[in-house]
């Protein structure tokens, strides 16, 4: 099998539009329960130092999300949204909105998952209500969160794999 290469690329195709891509040494099934699962979700999604302390995760279309975070000295960072389609396990798209709105609106968010001889791409796509709301988030420490939450990913992705 060939080496993954799990550096994340970021693009901006659009004015309103960012796209992260990143592979991962694991069936695309279990990247795609890592994000629905609340208790795989818990292992991984955050940059390091953020841990998810509350998951809920209704996942049918219309079905609620919202995750709550706890970070460096006790802060709190709270987001959710409603999904509007989910394809098992291949795509999933919802809005997402922080409690504490550092952007302006909402975003419409899309995951594509592929596989290929065991290594799954994913594809996320962020859409946002305005140039201004995207460039606020290519501003913020937002690769460095994704590409740390990842790693993190990762290793919860060897340790499924692995049982």
């Amino acid at each position: 099998m060939a080496a993954v290469t799990t550096a994340l690329t970021i693009a901006t195709p659009s004015d309103r539009a960012i796209v992260m891509t990143r592979s991962f040494n694991a069936p695309r099934h279990l990247v795609f329960a890592a994000w629905t699962k609340p208790e795989l979700v818990a292992r991984w999604y955050g940059a390091k130092g953020w841990d998810i302390v509350d998951a809920r995760i209704d996942l049918r279309v219309g079905g609620a999300w919202r995750f709550v975070w706890r970070g460096p000295g006790g802060a709190t960072m709270a987001s959710g949204g409603v999904y509007r389609e989910t394809v098992t396990p291949s795509r999933l798209s919802y809005t997402e909105s922080f409690d504490d709105h550092w952007y302006p609106g909402e975003a419409l968010v899309s995951h594509d998952f592929t596989e290929e001889d065991g290594t799954t791409t994913l594809t996320t796509t962020h859409l946002f209500a305005s140039r201004q709301a995207r460039d606020l988030v290519i501003a913020s420490p937002m690769a460095r969160g994704v590409s740390e939450g990842y790693e993190r990913l990762d290793e919860a992705l060897a340790e499924a794999g692995s049982r």
